[in-house]
């Protein structure tokens, strides 16, 4: 049991929560790329920039993919089906404000990135930092547990080593009782 409790810290939180960290650092290099690319007065390499985007978008659906094989509490599926749901819309959102860019409406993907953009990235990155507060509060939970399933052990383990001295005491008991008895029966000789 305290195996499979240190087992689930490290494979359902850990793990997880340095997949949340990953998580972040492609969201927030994709906002920079974007950004920076709308900061220049004319767009320049808006082919390459879109391979950018895809690859970080292929690196945080694997992200996603992993988390989701972990073992997944009820509040954590669904703020995580949140976070899915708000990187769609930041993607899609991404793809309009370089089509608009492309279409020489650089004001208006501007525009966007900076208002609705800014809106929907916030909530992706929200969604994130609630999953790192439940990946530390089920894992406090783990090692609570843990702890009391080793006391437990601790208890049993003594508990065993009691009963196998008291054993030990009696078959002590009887053997010199059945000394005495012997030394007792033995015929009285008188010469």
């Amino acid at each position: 049991m305290i195996d499979r409790s240190f087992s689930s810290i490290y494979q359902d939180r850990l793990v997880p929560a340095i997949d949340i960290v990953y998580l972040s650092e492609h969201l927030y290099t994709k906002r920079l790329l974007l950004e920076k690319e709308l900061s220049n007065k004319e767009p320049k390499e808006i082919p390459v920039l879109v391979r950018q985007l895809h690859g970080h978008d292929q690196k945080i659906d694997s992200l996603i993919a992993e988390f989701e094989q972990t073992i997944l509490i009820e509040e954590e599926v669904k703020s995580l089906a949140a976070f899915k749901k708000n990187m769609q819309a930041y993607s899609a959102l991404e793809k309009q404000v370089l089509s608009l860019g492309v279409n020489s409406s650089f004001d208006a993907g501007k525009e966007l990135f900076y208002t609705q953009g800014a809106l929907v990235f916030q909530k992706a990155i929200h969604q994130l930092s609630k999953l790192t507060k439940i990946q530390s509060v089920v894992g406090k939970e783990l090692m609570k547990d843990s702890h009391i399933e080793a006391h437990y052990i601790n208890l049993l383990f003594t508990l065993q080593i009691v009963i196998a001295i008291v054993i030990a005491l009696l078959i002590l008991g009887l053997i010199h009782s059945s000394k005495i008895i012997k030394q007792d029966s033995a015929p009285f000789h008188l010469n």
